[in-house]
């Protein structure tokens, strides 16, 4: 089929367990653009859309299976707007705060970035199923971390390799020489060669793309990569400006536990300073300065992998010193492959992770968790990360409720009239003894000797001589407690049952909580 682009996007019908078929754009003999699709022939499970800004105006060929003349390429409709858009976020089981793709599959975030006025959102992106596959940079972008408009797709695969995590950053120097005027943003990311039949052979490969139109498209540098193959499956690059050295920095993970540091003038020409191992941890690294307890002049740094365990130390812009043992962030639960946002202003240091769960009978999978702002403090076994909600999420609140005391076997009594979808709770809970709270459902336990708490998948230590400070997040497919002022944070994928068929909060003990607050949130749709 000989066509010339002049919609944005390409809306193609999937039904779901399908048999796998090859698209392919064609330049003459040139692929432009292919990715496997589960086809439907007869009536679709849904619609999704291939994004086709890079190619517009292009007249390209386009095959199934290397076949231009198949019949299911008639079932294919350019439009103006992305599948699903008329009623975007509408499914019942869809979560009303927490971020979720419009179709298709997401998994780690990647290139966060904030730059003027915006923050910016990518992802890994299969946009044409609900499994994972096809890894494209899916965007969206937010004014205040809670409203999220997507973009389209920032980078597609292409004959280096499908696309996998990296990071983002402004060129504030404008050291690169890229972009035009104003400084450029920058994404670094990984070229993951052999991940398609289009870059067999190839090896993975740390390269960058360019905007210079406050992220609404970008170029991929001319010369990728800008850093070879060193080993195994190095990947997931994270690159910040080391003022100190005056230099850029990045972190990439290289094979079993390993991990790279490497430096350069430009973004350009990279060497390698240091390597340095991390217990469990693989992929995805993260690398930031902290204010330990909130002191400009006692500022730490923090090295972080995919698993959420992390050192901190001081870093001279060539080796990292850890100060104190690796330290796990998360004790159980499913986040994962966590990303902070560089270049936020008042030096906030916000984070946010994959959650890790299928949400079953839609046309998207997987999600986010909620934003979350940390910081460092001491503890006499050392600096310690914790982390809370950011403060943007009272943009939400539809509704607010208080309770001064209230005993954990009177709880579902007093919060039965609480039935909406999604909520925001604080409370200090008595830890005299042992107790129990209900969560829908959900048990978190807290067993005072030998002092542990435990929540679904999650147990950690906490040993408390006085009240709790506990902080709940509840949306349809999620759970996320943070406890001890956010010192312990556990992450769970969970889809709930219908709101009416279980209560919000119930409890068992001789304890109470103490200054119970609960918000019901809204949507983050606009």
């Amino acid at each position: 089929m000989h066509h010339t682009i002049s919609h944005r996007y390409l809306h193609l019908p999937v039904r779901d367990g399908a048999p796998m078929r090859r698209l392919r754009l064609r330049d003459g003999d040139a692929v432009l653009y292919a990715f496997d699709i589960e086809l439907a022939e007869g009536e679709p499970d849904f619609w999704v859309s291939a994004d086709l800004w890079p190619w517009l105006g292009r007249t390209v060929t386009l095959d199934l299976d290397g076949d231009e003349s198949d019949p299911g390429l008639e079932r294919c409709r350019e439009q103006d707007l992305a599948a699903g858009s008329d009623d975007a976020y509408g499914e019942p089981v869809r979560p009303l705060y927490h971020f979720t793709s419009l179709r298709g599959w997401n998994n780690d975030p990647n290139g966060l970035v904030y730059y003027q006025g915006e923050y910016h959102l990518f992802w890994q992106h299969n946009p044409f199923g609900r499994r994972w596959g096809n890894m494209h940079w899916g965007h969206a972008i937010s004014a205040d971390l809670i409203h999220w408009r997507e973009l389209g797709e920032a980078l597609h695969p292409d004959a280096t390799g499908t696309m996998f995590s990296g990071c983002g950053l402004v060129d504030w120097h404008k050291t690169s020489g890229l972009g035009a005027e104003e400084p450029p943003t920058i994404c670094v990311y990984t070229a993951a060669g052999g991940r398609s039949p289009e870059s067999e052979e190839q090896p993975f490969t740390q390269c960058l793309a360019y905007s210079s139109d406050r992220g609404r498209t970008w170029t991929k540098y001319t010369g990728n990569p800008v850093l070879g193959h060193v080993a195994g499956n190095n990947r997931d690059p994270k690159v910040v400006w080391h003022a100190g050295s005056e230099r850029w920095v990045m972190a990439l993970y290289l094979e079993g536990h390993t991990y790279g540091l490497y430096s350069s003038p430009d973004l350009i020409h990279w060497q390698e300073e240091s390597r340095l191992e991390m217990g469990d941890g693989t992929e995805c690294p993260d690398l930031f300065p902290l204010a330990l307890d909130g002191d400009p002049e006692q500022v730490r740094w923090v090295f972080w992998a995919a698993n959420g365990e992390y050192r901190a130390g001081d870093f001279d812009g060539q080796a990292f010193r850890t100060e104190s043992c690796i330290r796990r962030f998360y004790h159980g639960g499913d986040a994962y492959a966590a990303q902070t946002w560089s270049d936020v202003p008042q030096g906030r240091r916000l984070q946010i992770a994959w959650l890790r769960g299928d949400i079953a009978g839609t046309p998207f999978n997987q999600q986010m968790t909620f934003p979350t702002e940390l910081t460092l403090r001491s503890t006499p076994g050392g600096p310690r990360l914790h982390t809370q909600p950011v403060r943007e999420l009272a943009l939400l609140y539809r509704a607010s409720y208080a309770w001064p005391m209230v005993g954990l076997g009177e709880l579902a009594r007093a919060t039965a009239g609480l039935t909406g979808d999604a909520y925001h709770l604080t409370a200090a809970v008595d830890a005299a003894s042992d107790w129990e709270l209900t969560l829908r459902g959900v048990p978190l336990k807290y067993k005072a000797s030998p002092g542990e708490v435990l929540l679904g998948k999650c147990r950690a230590t906490l040993a408390a001589s006085g009240p709790v400070k506990l902080e709940v997040l509840l949306d349809r497919a999620s759970l996320e407690v943070f406890l001890d002022g956010g010192r312990l944070y556990f992450p769970l994928a969970h889809v709930f049952p219908p709101a009416d068929d279980v209560v919000l909060l119930g409890g068992n003990g001789d304890g109470h909580l103490a200054d119970l607050q609960v918000h019901e949130l809204g949507s983050i749709r606009r």
